[in-house]
């Protein structure tokens, strides 16, 4: 379907059918997402005699037509939400009262957002960047590509929110003000050590002075003690009075230099170009590994636990992961393990038992021989 748009700030009209106008009001400074658009009271639906009409149209001057629903398609609906974003980003009033911190996770923002005093802001990223093609991620065609990948592969959540969430992340960076301090909370782990980087390259044109906090060796140095050890992998593990105490001890952190942050972009375009669709951190570096790394380690897993049981019983794939995670030295994305563990099914060395829909519809035995 061809979309035709035209703008009344705060409306923003969408010529969706031959005669149907569809007027959507903009009340918010922040981006929106698909889900947002169900709000009918933001709407207005119109009706023109003639579709020449649209480029004169306006919505004072015309009734609204009632009681009549109209479906549009997820497609759709992503361009619609482009639309609106495009028209927020160009009219929105940006924050210069406080620090930015960016994060690799959406639930270690929420952490922060709780943890650290006003005023501030915080940017989760949506995103799981140790797995998956890394290519052109600042520009649309990459970020089609590896969203293909993804659907095709892993067990993603909200699929049709992926794109616009990694679009509305990209939005808020661009909009960061020069005059704020930056900082990036990261941890030894592959994800956030690669977002980390992907951050820096995004930020190459900003003026801004740019701080990294590296909260799995804060932790380590700060909160961990010899009589409560804690193994902690990645920020989002970490409770919001522990961030805050971390922030205040990192105070006084020099921010990166030019040099440093040439480094580590320069770091981002090499990884962008690499081909593996699975990265791991070992000896304090990233490694790209062939995609059945952690094959053989699930399966040796599964038998253990079979073993243990006493039986052939099928085991939960939840059970599985958590136990993944215990043993395995090392932070892997859990949707990519469930991939894996699908793709062992497929390939004839496990039995299933339920519906792979999502991580805790099924489980799994070895496949008797």
């Amino acid at each position: 379907m061809v979309i035709k748009t035209k703008v009344n700030y705060p409306f923003i009209y969408f010529l969706m059918d031959q005669n149907i106008v569809f007027v959507y009001k903009i009340e918010t400074q922040n981006y929106i997402s698909v889900l947002d658009l169900s709000r009918t009271e933001a709407w207005g639906t119109f009706e023109l005699e003639q579709e020449e009409e649209f480029e004169t149209f306006d919505h004072y001057k015309s009734n609204p037509i009632q009681g009549r629903t109209f479906f549009a398609n997820q497609d759709d609906m992503v361009l619609l939400v482009e639309s609106i974003n495009q028209q927020i980003q160009k009219n929105r009033q940006l924050r210069t009262d406080g620090p930015v911190h960016i994060v690799s996770s959406e639930s270690a923002a929420g952490s922060l957002r709780a943890g650290l005093e006003r005023p501030k802001t915080v940017i989760g990223f949506p995103d799981f960047l140790s797995i998956g093609p890394l290519g052109e991620l600042d520009k649309k065609t990459g970020q089609t590509f590896r969203k293909d990948w993804l659907i095709e592969n892993i067990n993603i959540e909200q699929e049709v929110e992926y794109p616009v969430k990694f679009s509305n992340t990209l939005r808020e960076i661009e909009d960061i003000p020069n005059e704020v301090p930056i900082y990036i909370w990261y941890g030894n782990n592959a994800n956030e050590q690669i977002c980390m980087r992907f951050l820096i390259y995004l930020l190459n044109e900003k003026t801004n002075e740019i701080f990294l906090i590296n909260s799995t060796e804060l932790y380590e140095k700060h909160i961990n003690t010899q009589k409560q050890q804690q193994y902690i992998s990645n920020t989002s593990q970490m409770e919001s009075p522990n961030l805050k105490m971390l922030f205040e001890k990192n105070k006084k952190a020099t921010a990166l230099s030019e040099k440093e942050r040439s480094h580590l972009q320069l770091d981002w375009e090499a990884l962008a170009k690499t081909k593996e669709v699975l990265r791991i951190w070992s000896n304090g570096e990233i490694k790209g590994v062939p995609e059945n790394h952690t094959d053989s380690t699930i399966l040796h897993m599964i038998e253990d636990l079979q073993k243990q049981q006493g039986n052939n019983d099928f085991i939960k794939i939840g059970k599985l992961l958590e136990e993944f995670f215990v043993q395995m030295d090392g932070f892997v994305d859990i949707f990519f393990l469930e991939y894996r563990i699908r793709h062992l099914i497929y390939s004839g060395f496990l039995e299933i038992k339920g519906i792979p829909k999502s991580l805790w519809n099924y489980s799994v035995r070895m496949r008797n021989e």
